[in-house]
C-alpha cells in the first residue's frame, strides 16, 4: 500500500510522455489521472492507519549510496505529517489534472502537458516521504526542474522562457544554500538519515564549527543554510520574485505550484527539520522575522495589482509568510494545518481564476471584466468561497489555521513573536481588502469588456466545474474537521513524534491555556470584515475613492505597484554589474589571455607556417630539381661532417 502512494504518478507520467501518441490525447489524460487518484485513495488509507491508529513506519526499497561506512538506503518515511502532505498533494493535484482535461482541450501537447503534472507531483511525493537529507535533496530538486518545465510549457512565447529561466536561478541560488547545510549536518553529525541526526541534536546543540573564519555555533549555521533554501522554494522575501512571473504557465500549473507542490516544500522541511530548528533560537528567530516581513510585503504589493493570477499569486506568498513565521515560533502543527488549508483554497482560487479566463477568452486584466457574475454563477459562488476562506472568515477553513497562527505568534511571547503577530494582523486586513477588489472588480458593476468578449462568455464545462467543487467543499469544512486533530485537545495523539516541540516552546499549547487574551483572539476577525467593507465602499459605493488615493499617494503606490522595486534594485546593483564583470572576463580573460595563448595561438601559427609552406609548391620543374640539388649538397656536407 505504501508505494501505492508515491508510484502510480511516476507510472502515469512514462506512460503519457512516452506512449502518447500510440494511446491518444484521451488515453494520456486518462491514464495520468489514474495514477494521482490511486496515490489520492490509497493516502486516505494511510492518513487512517499511520495519523489515526499511530502505526508509523519507515519502508526501506533499496540501497542507494554505500561507501565504507556510509550508506544511504532509499527510504520511504511514514509519519504524522508525511502522510497529511500526503492528503493534500494527492488530493489537490487530481483535481488538477481532472481540471486540465477541459482547460487544455484546445492545446495540441496534452500527453505532454499532463506528463509533467504527473511527475512533478511524483517529485513532491518523493520529498515528502524522504527519511534523509540525500533523498530529500533528490526530491527537492525535482521538484525545482519540473516547475521549470511546467513554467515554460508555452516555450513559443518569450515571457515564458524568462520566467521560467528566473525561477531556474533564483531556486538555484537557495539550492546551493541547501546544499551547503547538508554538508554541514553531514559534519556534524557523520550521518545523513533523519533518525539518526534527530537523535545527535540535543549533544551537538552547542558546538562550535569554523566557517568563512569565524567561530559559529554549527547548528545554527546548519539550519540557516538549510533554511536558504526553504527562502527561494517557498518564496519568502528576497528570493521570492520567480513565484509570481511563473503565472506564465497555464493556469493548472500555477493551481499545483501555489496550493500542493513546489512552494509548500519550504515549509515542509522546516517542519520536518523541527527537531533541529528546536535547539537553535536564532534559526527560529531569523525564520519568524522573514516569514512576517514576507506576509506584508506581498500584502501590500497585491492591493495594487490588476492581473487576477498575479493577484492571487501574492496572496501566496503572503499565506506562506505565515507558515513560516508559524514554524518560527514553534507552532509547527499550526503551521502545517494552514498549509493543508490554504492547499485546498487556494487551489480553488486559481482553478475558478481559470475558469474565468476560460470564459473572457484568456483576457487576465480585472480592469477589463465586471458583470460576471450571472453569466458564471457557479465560478462566482466558488470564488466568494475561496475569498472568505483566505480572508479568515469564521466556519470557513482558512478561519481556523490563520487565527491559531497569529494566536500561537502572540502566545509564544518573544519579541520576534510579536513583531509577527502585528504584522500578521495588519497582512489579515489588506488580504481581505484585495481579496474583495478581484471580486467586485470581476463579477460586479457594469461589463468593461467589448461587446464581442461578453457575447462569447460562458460557464465552464462539467470536467472543470467538479473539481472546482469539491475544493470548495474542503475550503469550508476543512478547518472545522481537522482542527482538533492539528491544534486542539487530539494533537498530541495526532502528531506524536512526528514534530518536536520542546516544552517551553509549546506556543499552540500557550493558546489551548488561556494564554491569549480575547481582544488578540478577536482581532484578526475584526480586521478581516474592516478589509471586507472597505474593498465595498472603494469599489462599490464611492468608486472615485481608489483614483483619489492613488493621485494623492502617488509615491506609495507606484512604489508598492512595482513590486517595492525589488527586481529593478537586482537588475541594477546585481545583475548589471554580474554582466559587466561576466562579459570582461569572456573577453579580457577567455578571449585574450585563455584563447589567445592557447588554441588561437597554435591554429594561427599554423596558419601561418602552412602559408608559407604553401609557396614551395611552385608547379616549376627548374624549382624542384634546384630544391633536390641543394638536398644532396646538404646530405653529403652532413656526412662529410660526421666522418
Amino acid at each position: 500500500m505504501e508505494l501505492a502512494a508515491v508510484f502510480p504518478p511516476l507510472l502515469g507520467s512514462i506512460i503519457a510522455g512516452f506512449f502518447g501518441r500510440w494511446i491518444g490525447f484521451r488515453g494520456a489524460q486518462l491514464v495520468s489521472c489514474a495514477g494521482v487518484v490511486i496515490a489520492a485513495l490509497t493516502s486516505v488509507w494511510l492518513f487512517n492507519d499511520v495519523a489515526l491508529q499511530g502505526h508509523a513506519r519507515t519502508v526501506e526499497l533499496f540501497t542507494w549510496i554505500k561507501s565504507g561506512s556510509f550508506n544511504a538506503p532509499w527510504a520511504l518515511r511514514f509519519d504524522t505529517l508525511t502522510v497529511v502532505m500526503l492528503i493534500v498533494v494527492t488530493f489537490v493535484s487530481s483535481c488538477v489534472h481532472i481540471y486540465s482535461i477541459g482547460y487544455m482541450e484546445k492545446d495540441p501537447y496534452k500527453p505532454r502537458f499532463q506528463s509533467y503534472l504527473s511527475l512533478f507531483t511524483f517529485a513532491m511525493l518523493m520529498l515528502v516521504t524522504s527519511d534523509n537529507f540525500i533523498q530529500l535533496f533528490f526530491g527537492w530538486e525535482g521538484v525545482g526542474l519540473m516547475s521549470y518545465l511546467l513554467i515554460n510549457f508555452w516555450y513559443h512565447k518569450a515571457s515564458a522562457n524568462d520566467a521560467a529561466i528566473k525561477a531556474f536561478i533564483q531556486n538555484r541560488i537557495g539550492d546551493f544554500g541547501f546544499a551547503l547545510g547538508i554538508f554541514v549536518v553531514f559534519y556534524l553529525f557523520h550521518a545523513v538519515d533523519f533518525g539518526t541526526v534527530f537523535a545527535a541534536v540535543p549533544g551537538v546543540a552547542a558546538r562550535p564549527i569554523h566557517f568563512l573564519g569565524f567561530e559559529v555555533n554549527g547548528l545554527t549555521l546548519a539550519c540557516l543554510l538549510l533554511f536558504m533554501g526553504a527562502v527561494a522554494k517557498s518564496a519568502q522575501v528576497g528570493l521570492h520574485s520567480w513565484l509570481i512571473d511563473a503565472m506564465e504557465g497555464p493556469t493548472p500549473v500555477s493551481a499545483l505550484i501555489h496550493a500542493a507542490t513546489m512552494v509548500t516544500a519550504g515549509v515542509f522541511m522546516v517542519a520536518r527539520l523541527s527537531p533541529m530548528f528546536e535547539f537553535s533560537p536564532t534559526a527560529s528567530a531569523v525564520v519568524t522575522v522573514f516569514g512576517a516581513t514576507t506576509a506584508f510585503v506581498a500584502a501590500t504589493i497585491g492591493m495594487t495589482q490588476f492581473d487576477i493570477k498575479r493577484i492571487i499569486a501574492y496572496s501566496t506568498m503572503s499565506q506562506l509568510g505565515y507558515m513560516m513565521f508559524a514554524c518560527g515560533v514553534s507552532a509547527y502543527n499550526a503551521a502545517i494545518f494552514h498549509l493543508m488549508t490554504h492547499g485546498f483554497f487556494k487551489a480553488l482560487l486559481f482553478l475558478s481564476a481559470g475558469s474565468v479566463i476560460h470564459a473572457m477568452s484568456d483576457e487576465q486584466d480585472i480592469r477589463k471584466m465586471g458583470g460576471l457574475w450571472k453569466l458564471i454563477p457557479v465560478t462566482y459562488v466558488a470564488l466568494w468561497i475561496g475569498s472568505l476562506a483566505l480572508a479568515g472568515i469564521p466556519l470557513f477553513a482558512g478561519y481556523f489555521s490563520k487565527d491559531m497562527v497569529l494566536e500561537a505568534a502572540y502566545a509564544a511571547g518573544t519579541p520576534v513573536g510579536t513583531y509577527a503577530y502585528w504584522l500578521g494582523i495588519v497582512t489579515a486586513g489588506l488580504t481581505a481588502f484585495y481579496s474583495w477588489r478581484l471580486l467586485l472588480l470581476t463579477f460586479h458593476g457594469k461589463p468593461r469588456a467589448d461587446h464581442h468578449v461578453m457575447d462569447h462568455v460562458h460557464e465552464s464545462p462539467l470536467v472543470m466545474l467538479l473539481p472546482i467543487s469539491f475544493l470548495a467543499a474542503g475550503a469550508v469544512c476543512a478547518g472545522l474537521l481537522a482542527y482538533s486533530w492539528f491544534v486542539g485537545d487530539g494533537r498530541l495523539g495526532f502528531w506524536r513524534d512526528a514534530v518536536l516541540i520542546l516544552p517551553n516552546h509549546d506556543s499552540v499549547g500557550a493558546v489551548q491555556h488561556g494564554a491569549v487574551p480575547e481582544w488578540a483572539e478577536y482581532l484578526p476577525t475584526v480586521v478581516a470584515l474592516a478589509g471586507i467593507i472597505g474593498a465595498y465602499l472603494c469599489y462599490m459605493v464611492w468608486t472615485g475613492l481608489p483614483g483619489f488615493f492613488c493621485r494623492t499617494f502617488r509615491p506609495i503606490h507606484q512604489f508598492l505597484y512595482n513590486h517595492w522595486y525589488y527586481d529593478i534594485l537586482v537588475d541594477r546593483y546585481i545583475v548589471e554589474p554580474l554582466l559587466v564583470f561576466a562579459r570582461g572576463v569572456w573577453k579580457l580573460g577567455n578571449g585574450t589571455s585563455l584563447d589567445g595563448l592557447g588554441p588561437r595561438s597554435l591554429v594561427g601559427a599554423t596558419q601561418f607556417f602552412g602559408q608559407k609552406a604553401v609557396r614551395l609548391q611552385s608547379g616549376y620543374v627548374f624549382h624542384y630539381a634546384f630544391a633536390m640539388v641543394i638536398g644532396v649538397v646538404l646530405l653529403v656536407t652532413w656526412f662529410y661532417v660526421n666522418g
